[in-house]
């Protein structure tokens, strides 16, 4: 729906978030049942590599699993994660009907529930409790020009996610520390976030901005490149010395310990160097609709 403006004047769309509530109740569904098509290619294309019998084995198990979740509509995996939800709205838009995050948690809520989802989603961090409808979503949003919104939902599962490390750097660790660090927090994690992983490299910003940078690094297709030669050299590099640690698939050894490594950046204050790494395991699920 459009608002009458006066003759020169913008108009402003306006959009039910009941919409919003929709999208997000079938992405949280498709996102779980299957896998995007970057990261099947990237796990074929890393099982064409792969000499060792029992890596071979691995992978080939992977492959069925997430071609039977495709065929059955059944969850690639027993862990259906934390609900991530991106918004990207568009500054032209007016939402309407109702509160935006009741929204996105009504999604999610409905998608879980009809999608027979693991609810894995706890009230209190210290005393527990399941909320029993994997709710609430954790919800970032971000205003773009524009009259669409964008939504993208990441379920994340925390084998991979407990794995993931943050250090605040001074600038004279240099790249140096940043490349030390990275490789020291897979070789951590080892096998238990079920390698073949996906590593999100956030630098920059502030302790929380970057942590945010890696997380929206494991939602970029395993295909592209940083936009930056310098940054897509340090991709390229940091993939082949960490499949060079032999961990393999599953922690059994092998050429693939990970699938592929994001790096998003953002400028920081003179007197640091945040780097944050999100791990992800080879189930790195996200879909986006635009509406």
């Amino acid at each position: 729906m459009m608002e009458n403006k006066s003759k020169g004047e913008k108009t402003m769309r306006e959009i039910e978030v009941s919409r919003i509530t929709d999208a997000v109740e079938r992405l949280c569904i498709e996102a779980n049942e299957h896998l995007p098509e970057d990261v099947k290619c990237a796990i074929q294309n890393c099982r064409a590599c792969e000499d060792g019998a029992i890596a071979r084995d691995v992978l080939d198990h992977i492959i069925e699993n997430y071609e039977i979740a495709d065929r059955e509509h059944v969850p690639v995996c027993q862990d259906t994660g934390m609900a991530c939800v991106f918004l990207k709205i568009g500054q032209d838009v007016h939402l309407t009907g109702g509160d935006l995050t009741d929204a996105v948690n009504e999604g999610v809520r409905r998608g879980y529930e009809k999608g027979y989802l693991r609810k894995s989603v706890v009230k209190d961090p210290v005393r527990r409790g399941n909320t029993g409808d994997n709710t609430p979503a954790m919800l970032y949003t971000e205003i773009v020009p524009g009259e669409a919104v964008s939504i993208t939902v990441g379920p994340k599962g925390f084998g991979s996610e407990n794995m993931s490390a943050i250090r605040m750097f001074k600038p004279s660790a240099g790249l140096q520390g940043i490349k030390d660090f990275i490789l020291e927090t897979v070789e951590t994690a080892g096998p238990n976030p079920c390698p073949p992983m996906v590593v999100g490299v956030g630098i920059g910003g502030t302790f929380d901005k970057a942590a945010l940078l890696a997380k929206k690094a494991l939602m970029r297709p395993l295909d592209s490149s940083n936009p930056d030669p310098f940054y897509a050299d340090l991709e390229r590099e940091m993939l082949k010395r960490i499949n060079e640690l032999g961990i393999g698939p599953q922690g059994f050894g092998g050429r693939t310990t990970a699938l592929g490594l994001n790096i998003e950046t953002l400028p920081t204050h003179i007197a640091g160097m945040p780097c944050a790494i999100n791990i992800s395991c080879h189930v790195t699920r996200h879909k986006t609709e635009v509406i």
